[in-house]
């Protein structure tokens, strides 16, 4: 149990734990991890410094867990005085408040000097921008730790020399100064080329003619032998087989619809197709010619080869034979032998005396030790960089808190959180809840769990190509022109725009308002639906009958009037309309009874018998609306919920508004027709006094009327039922006597 007084706020409708002060991110290892907003968040894909990312990533795994929070905020309450200026989030540092008390702060507080005075800056701070540039700090250093030594390293100019040939060479490091420079390896790696070299080209020094048969052209007809070796073996197996088929020297010959294929072309354009043709003619004797029977692409190569080779092996031989030459080409065995062992290639191009001298001076163990006290500054540079983290992580660590430890910044007006991708422009509307999707397969799984309307966009930036994917969460507004297909602009927070397209829709409800009309633009949807499908299926039925009576012959005759069963139907429509003539009037006379008030009830109460669930359901659905999912499938961790209720939801989707225009008219308006606007007036009228007279309220006006009066005097004369009642129940007795006469 904490005994840290901690804070508490309801942020989201949430309670979560209060991050204000210096002493909160001291205490951060006492607040139990159940409270913690955030367990774990990517590295990447967030709208926050990359370094700054890299350097919370104190374990280097890709994500930012609790632990690697709560080293950092030890870590960096232990080096500067007082915490609370990390709530500030400034780029700069005073140097006094570095707590040199600490062995650490006080290696910082020297780096930061140090850093200071290699910039030639004179100042009580350092900024994040004095520590950025590596280059520009270590631009003046002769040695900078990190092993790599330079021209610049060393003002001995035999170093200097020795520094350029082994870059130009065997390769090179970029230092921290940004030059190019050499550490221990490539030093080694230098001297052993030289020695390498050097030892190889001391065998041709001692050679007793076994390496050089033919002195110092024997480079050149070793390879003349190379090149022509394949071209000389075809031509004496080419001979060796027409010697074993007679038949096949036709073949096997240079024939004359070859040269005769290439005869009407420049011919000195057909030296390649040429080449291929047998090195000469082919003979019994198998022997090869060294005069002007050779194939003339290949006559200079031979003669240059007799000249060196054969006039001394065989002078004034004009022919060869394969012993011949497998005897001479035998003699560069040696040669060849020690060209295949040919060592310290790399610093071949210094030339032979250089890498002399160089074995000769000897300064390897100079260069080695320059590299060694270059390394002795490792810690102190390194220290250098740590300042560069340090400012990184005094600006943004408390930032990094008010997106983890608790969710300040989403819930922020004048703030957006990490995840924030941008802003999406659409249907006249503004969305600032975009989230970048790296794999839509998590979003497809969970995603609607959140209980929110989802767009699913494909962004692509104009300039340069890329694309990316964004789920967009609308807030507030309407869904009628939301679709699939739809197209938006996407703004990232650098303000770049990209084309948004609409791939796919999670639905559910955006607004109370939505929920409201939802029913009737679905009534609305089906009786449309249904019109169309009527009219389809009469138009269809329409062409089918008139294909029908064009394909079909000639009828001879049409089929007599059925009159009972036309007498059916009619006294069928009869009952029909006579029950619901009946259903009206007994409505009717229900209505009669109602009042003004009554009236108003019975509407409101139609519109939320209809319009009630989808409401009910939407106010359900929007309190609970919960952002956590769509973070999940993006690799968060998140450890309470995240809610976006109705009156934060509103702030997340701007709606547009336009001024309401006093004068003027548009000029292409829709214009409605004339007998439209009288028929809705009539309608209008006639339900008003509809409503007035069942309630009565027109009584006072229809007394006036004349044919009124005439009415109510015919009503007078008629007897009251009473009366009527009064005079059936009289009896008038009748003598019998009178009785007698009237029969």
């Amino acid at each position: 149990m904490s005994k840290y007084n901690w804070k508490f706020s309801t942020i989201g409708g949430v309670t979560r734990v209060n991050i204000n002060s210096g002493d909160d991110i001291k205490h951060l290892d006492e607040l139990d991890q159940k409270l913690w907003t955030v367990l774990s968040c990517p590295v990447s894909g967030l709208e926050f410094d990359e370094k700054s990312l890299r350097y919370l990533d104190t374990d280097e795994d890709g994500k930012i867990h609790v632990n690697d929070i709560i080293k950092t905020s030890k870590w960096l309450t232990s080096v500067i005085k007082n915490a609370d200026l990390l709530i500030k989030s400034d780029s700069e540092i005073k140097l006094s408040e570095f707590d040199d008390k600490n062995p650490e702060g006080a290696k910082l507080l020297a780096s930061a000097k140090q850093i200071l005075a290699n910039l030639g800056l004179q100042k009580d701070s350092i900024s994040l921008n004095d520590t950025e540039d590596s280059v520009a700090i270590f631009a003046k250093t002769a040695l900078n730790g990190d092993g790599i030594i330079t021209e610049q390293s060393t003002d001995d100019a035999g170093l200097k020399d020795i520094i350029a040939k082994a870059v130009q060479t065997v390769g090179s490091k970029t230092d921290r100064s940004g030059l190019e420079g050499v550490d221990a390896d490539l030093v080694n790696a230098f001297y052993d080329e030289l020695d390498k070299y050097a030892q190889w080209k001391q065998q041709s020094e001692t050679d007793n003619g076994e390496l050089f048969p033919y002195g110092e052209k024997t480079a050149r007809a070793f390879e003349l032998f190379t090149s022509l070796q394949p071209k000389v073996a075809d031509f004496f197996m080419r001979c060796k087989l027409s010697a074993f088929d007679e038949d096949s020297q036709a073949v096997l010959d240079v024939s004359a619809s070859k040269i005769e294929s290439v005869s009407g072309k420049d011919l000195s354009s057909c030296q390649d197709e040429i080449a291929q043709y047998p090195l000469a003619r082919l003979n019994k004797e198998a022997v090869l010619p060294l005069d002007a029977r050779i194939n003339p692409v290949w006559q200079s190569s031979i003669s240059e080869l007799k000249a060196i080779v054969f006039n001394v092996e065989k002078p004034g031989a004009v022919e060869l034979t394969e012993s011949d030459w497998n005897s001479a080409k035998a003699k560069l065995d040696g040669y060849a032998n020690w060209v295949s062992s040919k060592a310290g290639c790399a610093v071949e191009a210094l030339g032979l005396e250089c890498i002399k001298g160089l074995i000769s001076a000897d300064r390897k163990k100079e260069l080695l030790d320059l590299i060694d006290a270059d390394k002795a500054l490792e810690s102190e540079s390194t220290s250098i960089d740590t300042v560069n983290k340090l400012l990184h992580l005094y600006r943004d660590f408390y930032r990094i808190l008010c997106n983890y430890v608790t969710f300040k910044d989403f819930y922020d007006p004048k703030e957006k959180a990490v995840f924030q991708a941008g802003s999406l422009y659409i249907d006249e509307r503004c969305c600032d809840l975009c989230v970048k999707v790296p794999d839509m397969g998590p979003h497809n799984a969970t995603a609607s769990l959140s209980g929110m309307f989802i767009l699913y966009c494909n962004c692509v930036e104009k300039i340069s190509g890329a694309s990316m994917t964004i789920a967009a969460v609308m807030t507030d507004g309407d869904i009628s022109d939301l679709r699939e297909g739809k197209h938006g602009v996407f703004y990232d927070r650098s303000g770049n725009d990209w084309d948004a397209t609409v791939f796919k829709i999670i639905d559910n409800p955006i607004s109370i308002r939505q929920a409201f009309w939802s029913p009737y633009r679905k009534l609305g949807r089906f009786i449309e639906d249904m019109i169309n499908k009527f009219a389809q299926d009469k138009d269809a039925k329409v062409t089918g009958d008139l294909q029908a009576q064009v394909a079909a012959p000639k009828e001879e005759g049409k089929p007599a009037f059925d009159i009972a069963k036309f007498t059916g139907i009619f006294a069928a429509i009869t009952l029909g309309v006579g029950a619901l003539a009946k259903g009206l009037s007994s409505i009717v006379a229900t209505l009669q009874g109602l009042t003004l008030l009554q009236w108003i009830g019975l509407i409101i109460g139609i519109i939320l018998i209809i319009s009630g669930p989808a409401m009910i359901k939407a106010w359900l659905v929007l309190r609970k609306r919960n952002i956590s999912p769509l973070l999940n499938a993006n690799g968060w961790a998140i450890n309470a919920a995240v809610k976006v209720n109705i009156a934060f939801g509103s702030t997340l989707t701007k709606m547009s508004k336009t001024p309401v225009v006093a004068v003027g008219l548009d000029p292409y308006a829709d214009k409605k027709p004339v007998w439209k606007k009288i028929v809705a007036w009539f309608v209008v009228v006639v339900a008003v006094l509809a409503l007035l007279y069942f309630n009565g309220k027109l009584d006072f006006l229809i007394e006036k009327l004349p044919w009124h009066k005439d009415q109510k005097a015919d009503v007078e004369c008629v007897a009251s039922p009473a009366e009527t009642e009064a005079v059936e129940e009289t009896s008038i007795e009748i003598p019998a006597d009178t009785l007698i006469d009237a029969e």
